[in-house]
């Protein structure tokens, strides 16, 4: 598969910092957890990996290959918050899902629905008449049809259900071990990072402040801010 470097990536907007000087690595097969507060920069930093947010310094880098400042998006895929914002409400999922899969693999629509756990036989439905956890699994499946080395998976659980929340993390981590793709998941919940990742990144005011293993880092963290996030978040083992 592959793994993503990134290296001094730096995002403005005008006079404003989104992202300041940030280096990161996700090594081939591993899930990265990218945590902070509302605002910290850390979806910028997501959605710069795959072009999305204008690279004003620094490198990205999938399996040691400069993606340059307007990455492709082959490669690197990423699945939003809303998956509205990457499926188009008006054409059936199936063709959304056949539309990221190479020309010699259109025939694969029905596997990356069943590999998410949707019926293939809903593949002429609309993104309209899904459930929003479903519509999410969609997502994925576009996503994942793209055959990326490197997942961006950008809060896309904290639109759903709490109920649906645990079957599509469920799903994800179950998906990566299976295709060992590299993950940047970006998440404020540290619980949920603490499920998914190997290692873990805290970003503050556009700033990596610490990075770590998981274990490591949530058990004796030594930044006030991943102290803060740990006091507000309640952890896997004693949520309801």
């Amino acid at each position: 598969m592959s793994s993503l470097e990134i290296r001094g990536i730096t995002v403005r907007y005008g006079r404003f910092t989104a992202v300041d000087g940030v280096d990161l690595d996700v090594p081939d097969g591993t899930v990265t957890g990218l945590v902070g507060e509302s605002g910290s920069g850390k979806s910028t930093l997501g959605r710069a990996v795959v072009g999305l947010a204008p690279v004003t310094a620094g490198r990205i880098l999938v399996d040691g290959k400069d993606m340059g400042r307007r990455p492709r998006r082959g490669p690197v895929q990423l699945v939003f918050q809303d998956p509205y914002s990457s499926l188009d409400p008006r054409m059936p999922i199936g063709a959304s899902v056949a539309e990221a899969l190479p020309r010699d693999g259109r025939g694969e629509v029905a596997r990356y629905l069943e590999m998410v756990g949707i019926d293939p036989g809903r593949a002429s439905a609309t993104p309209d008449a899904l459930s929003g956890g479903q519509r999410q699994r969609v997502a994925l499946a576009r996503a994942l049809a793209a055959r990326p080395g490197v997942l961006v998976a950008d809060e896309i659980t904290s639109a759903l259900d709490v109920s649906v929340q645990g079957a599509v993390l469920n799903l994800l981590r179950e998906l990566q071990r299976e295709l060992g793709f590299a993950m940047l998941f970006i998440s404020h919940n540290l619980a949920v990072v603490r499920y998914l990742a190997d290692t873990v990144a805290v970003m503050d005011a556009g700033r990596l402040v610490e990075c770590g293993p998981v274990d490591d880092v949530l058990e004796r963290p030594s930044h006030d801010l991943t102290r803060a996030l740990l006091s507000c978040v309640p952890t896997l083992e004693t949520s309801p």
